[in-house]
């Protein structure tokens, strides 16, 4: 019986330890076009990365200046207190660890232009791919 019991309670913790595991992947969703609010979401995103987590970062809106190679000032601009820009710190992020960054399908049409327009490294999402990161059972999901 105590055999039965040890086994049933080796058996529980195994598959409670299993529920509880932490997502490895986040995918960080900035629509914002207030420079704090983008910078603080890169911020997030770069802790959460150097945490072990795979990353993602969309950009939709105003927030898809960020990914412009001809960007706009408030996208380039220093923030205090570090003097870093949200797109400095995407790009930073990008390069250090591997992240992908994406503009919105309806980003660029909506601005008539080509991804010629978007910085080295940057592409645009394909919705489909981009909904099964969204729904996988692994990921977190930040919205900025």
């Amino acid at each position: 019986m105590k055999n039965l019991l040890f086994s049933a309670i080796l058996t529980l913790a195994a598959a409670t330890a299993g529920q509880a595991q932490e997502p490895t992947k986040l995918v960080t969703v900035v629509t914002s076009p207030d420079p704090q609010t983008q910078l603080m979401s890169m911020v997030l995103t770069m802790q959460a990365a150097q945490q072990g987590a795979e990353a993602h970062i969309l950009l939709c809106g105003p927030a898809g200046d960020l990914a412009l190679r001809d960007a706009p000032e408030s996208a380039t601009a220093g923030q205090p207190p570090r003097d870093m820009s949200p797109q400095g710190l995407m790009q930073m992020i990008r390069e250090n660890t591997g992240a992908t960054v994406e503009v919105c399908a309806i980003y660029l049409p909506g601005l008539g232009e080509d991804a010629s327009v978007l910085l080295e490294g940057i592409g645009v999402a394909n919705p489909g791919e981009m909904a099964a990161r969204l729904m996988a059972s692994d990921a977190r999901v930040l919205s900025f």
